[in-house]
C-alpha cells in the first residue's frame, strides 16, 4: 500500500490537532504535533527565565536549542504525550501562558530552522500526519495532501474557552479571543515561514461542521489521494 504525507495547517484553536491524531490513528500513521514541540520551547523559555511577559531573550533561547530534547511518547491508553529533556510536560504546555509564549519563540527564525529539522527527519519514511503553521509550505511542500484548516475567530474562540473551562482551568471569553487574535497575526505575520495557505492545499473551515463532519472530509481527502497513487 502506497504511503503519503499529510500536512495539515491552519489557524489556532480550529482542531487541526484533533483530526490530525484521529486520522494518523485509523490509518495506522505516525502523527507528529509541531504545536506541542514549539509550546516545549516556550515552556522551556519560560522556566529558565529567557522567555517573560515583557522580555524575550532572542540570544538566551537560541543558545539553549543544543540543550533542548522534545521527544512523543504513547501511553498505555494510547494517548500522545509531550516529553521536553525526559519530563513529561503534556499538562503544562496546554495552559494559555505555554501558548502564548509558544506563539512568540516561533518567531524566532533560529528556533523554526531547528524545529523544522526535526520535523522533516520524523517524515523521512512518509507514512505520518503532521499538523502545525507551515507544514505545507516549508517543512513538507512535496506532501501528498495538504489541507488547511480555517474557522471564524469567534467560534475558535469560544472552542478554546470551552476546551480550558472543561479542564479546570480560569479563563475569560474576552482575555482568550484577544490571545486567538494575537496568534493570528504574529502567525500570519512574522519574517519567518508565515502562515500561509499552500496553493495546492485543500481549504477545511470547519466553523459551522461537527467533528464527524470535519473528519468524514478529511478522511474522503485521504482516500481520494491514496486511490489517485494507485
Amino acid at each position: 500500500m502506497n504511503t503519503i504525507i499529510v500536512a495539515i495547517d491552519g489557524y489556532s484553536s480550529c482542531g487541526k490537532s484533533t483530526m490530525a491524531k484521529r486520522l494518523a490513528r485509523e490509518v495506522n500513521y505516525i502523527y507528529v504535533d509541531t504545536g506541542a514541540m514549539y509550546r516545549a520551547m516556550g515552556l522551556y523559555a519560560v522556566r529558565k527565565g529567557f522567555l517573560t511577559p515583557e522580555t524575550l531573550d532572542q540570544k538566551a533561547i537560541v543558545s539553549a536549542l543544543e540543550h533542548v530534547e522534545i521527544q512523543f511518547r504513547t501511553m498505555p491508553e494510547g494517548v500522545q504525550h509531550t516529553i521536553l529533556n525526559g519530563e513529561d510536560v503534556e499538562s503544562e504546555i496546554r495552559t494559555l501562558e505555554i501558548s502564548q509564549a509558544a506563539s512568540r519563540v516561533s518567531t524566532i527564525a533560529e528556533v523554526r530552522t531547528y524545529m523544522v529539522r526535526l520535523q522533516q527527519a520524523m517524515g523521512q519514511k512518509k507514512g505520518i500526519v503532521m499538523d502545525g503553521r507551515d507544514i505545507g509550505t516549508v517543512v513538507f511542500p512535496y506532501a501528498e495532501l495538504k489541507v488547511f484548516v480555517t474557522a471564524d475567530v469567534a467560534i475558535r474562540a469560544r472552542r478554546r474557552f470551552d476546551e480550558l473551562v472543561s479542564k479546570g482551568e480560569s479563563a475569560l471569553y474576552d482575555q482568550v479571543l484577544s490571545n486567538v487574535k494575537d496568534r493570528d497575526y504574529r502567525d500570519a505575520h512574522r519574517e519567518v515561514s508565515p502562515l500561509l495557505k499552500a496553493k495546492d492545499a485543500r481549504v477545511l473551515d470547519n466553523s459551522n461542521l461537527d467533528k464527524e463532519q470535519q473528519y468524514a472530509l478529511l478522511l474522503n481527502w485521504f482516500n481520494a489521494t491514496i486511490q489517485g497513487l494507485l
